[in-house]
């Protein structure tokens, strides 16, 4: 922008007098760009708005269609220290007998001590040091230090060493090598303290265990099993009998008929009880209506909210005499009221409100066929006048022990989740296919509109653009403007310099002639 030096002849304030002869057109670029920042406002708030909405549609509500969402069972044992169950859905009603036979282990040896002399072997004893060489043998000379793996002769992890290996060359080649079938690996490790190699297998069961064999170098490292066997535990798969039937498996947890069972103790007489987890139907209820209830206060505290007419845009010459705290508050005032009575959110509340006082038929398990609503269950909202006008939408279960407002009254949804769980889960499958569907319609894109979105986001961004060139417009239109009057007032301001300098020269001749 030009540097513009004014009234320098005439004595007059012609940057304010500009500013002033221009304001309706700078007003208009205040206008716009205030308008522009409040729909940004407004579509950051529906987008926030709008991801709520599409969280409950494909969450809650979508498994809520299925029967997944009812079909909730729990299995309780006689022994809850010898064995936990978590229930599958394919799992039976019925009651079991249990017994642990066996649990699973893993392979674990405790090594001889490993001497030189009368002392321990430290990590930098070689094995010729250890006699498993002589020192006169030839350094190509290799023993190998063999482990079989899982009882099978034909899968083994075999290491050679050779006279000036170390206990630590030893124990690195030990820790690498894995089985010539299987390619198993065990944990090996070298206590200095105790002279003494320890292994176990990486794994529990059968299938993962070692034993070692015979050999000369073998037993030189303390790779034997004494003679009572108590320096080493032979690997071991998990036993169990149910209902007189045994299985095994190389862990301590067994996968039977939709049933995860896992073993922690060796007990005989176990009985498994399965049946209908009442109390999780009610909780997936209880969950989905909550979500509900959420998104139904707040499209009523945005679509209820004062509008704030006297709030207008602030333009940045009215932010610089403000604080930054009277700024915030002044835009808070506007960005509350910003989507009040917004015609998107009332439509959305409206139509989840009507699907929720819909009739819905269902067979009760005597074959009697009857229509039923959520007050069939006692869900419903509370009182109209007793409650806050953003809560009106807001449904209580009766005998819901979180619920205040209806915490005394009879808990007929648990009632009947006991007495007749299959009609309850026609009525809320019915229900929330109903309200999906319905959801589905509404975030339906469009010209305007996005798939999955409840507002016209499309639009709101063409009107964004528009704004942008309205600005862009109004701006070059302020700063033309402007430019037409400095240039009127610099050619005034040029005659009054040639009319003071004429009179000064004529001032100057006559003053001469005296």
């Amino acid at each position: 922008m030009p540097i513009r030096i004014t009234g320098m002849n005439s004595g007059l304030d012609t940057e304010s007098i500009i500013t002033a002869l221009t304001q309706k057109k700078k007003d208009k670029v205040d206008t716009y760009t205030g308008e522009q920042k409040k729909l940004t406002w407004k579509q950051d708030k529906l987008k926030a708005l709008n991801k709520k909405v599409n969280d409950f549609y494909n969450g809650t509500l979508t498994s809520m269609k299925f029967s997944s969402a009812y079909s909730k069972k729990i299995t309780t044992a006689s022994n809850a220290n010898a064995v936990t169950v978590v229930t599958g859905e394919s799992a039976m009603n019925a009651t079991q007998t249990l017994d642990v036979i066996g649990l699973a282990k893993a392979a674990y040896l405790t090594g001889e001590k490993v001497k030189v002399g009368d002392k321990n072997a430290s990590k930098t004893t070689t094995m010729a040091e250890l006699g498993i060489f002589s020192e006169d043998s030839d350094e190509s000379e290799t023993k190998t230090l063999k482990f079989k793996i899982g009882g099978d002769d034909q899968d083994n992890i075999e290491v050679s060493i050779g006279k000036n290996d170390t206990i630590e060359s030893v124990l690195s080649k030990l820790k690498s090598a894995d089985s010539s079938k299987t390619h198993t690996k065990l944990d090996f490790n070298y206590d200095e303290g105790n002279g003494r190699f320890y292994v176990a297998s990486k794994e529990m069961g059968k299938a993962a265990s070692f034993e070692v064999t015979e050999g000369d170098a073998m037993s030189k490292l303390g790779f034997v099993v004494n003679a009572a066997g108590t320096n080493y535990i032979k690997g071991s798969s998990a036993e169990i009998v149910l209902n007189g039937t045994k299985y095994t498996s190389d862990s301590n947890t067994f996968e039977v008929n939709g049933l995860t069972i896992t073993v922690n103790e060796e007990v005989k007489g176990i009985t498994l009880s399965t049946k209908q987890d009442t109390s999780g139907i009610y909780d997936n209820i209880k969950k989905m209506l909550k979500e509900y209830n959420d998104l139904m206060k707040e499209f009523s505290t945005l679509y209820n909210a004062d509008k704030a007419k006297k709030y207008k845009m602030l333009t940045d010459d009215q932010k610089e005499a403000m604080s930054d705290k009277e700024v915030e508050e002044w835009e808070k005032k506007i960005k509350d009221g910003i989507l009040s009575g917004d015609e998107n959110i009332g439509n959305v509340r409206n139509a989840l409100k009507d699907i929720m006082s819909k009739t819905f038929e269902v067979t009760s398990k005597d074959g009697t066929t009857s229509n039923i609503t959520l007050a069939t269950f006692g869900i419903a909202t509370g009182s109209y006048f007793s409650t806050d006008e953003n809560e009106r939408e807001v449904l209580h279960i009766d005998g819901d022990k979180d619920d205040t407002v209806s915490s005394g009254n009879p808990d007929l949804l648990s009632a009947a989740i006991s007495t007749d769980p299959d009609m309850v889960q026609s009525f809320f499958m019915q229900l929330s296919s109903t309200l999906s569907d319905k959801l589905f319609n509404l975030m339906r894109g469009t010209e305007y509109r996005s798939m999955f979105t409840i507002y016209e986001d499309k639009l709101m961004a063409s009107q964004y653009s528009a704004y942008t060139t309205k600005i862009s417009d109004a701006q070059k239109a302020l700063e033309a403007a402007q430019d037409k009057y400095y240039k009127k007032f610099s050619t005034m301001e040029t005659t009054l310099s040639k009319i003071n300098s004429n009179s000064s020269s004529l001032a100057g001749f006559f003053g001469g002639g005296q």
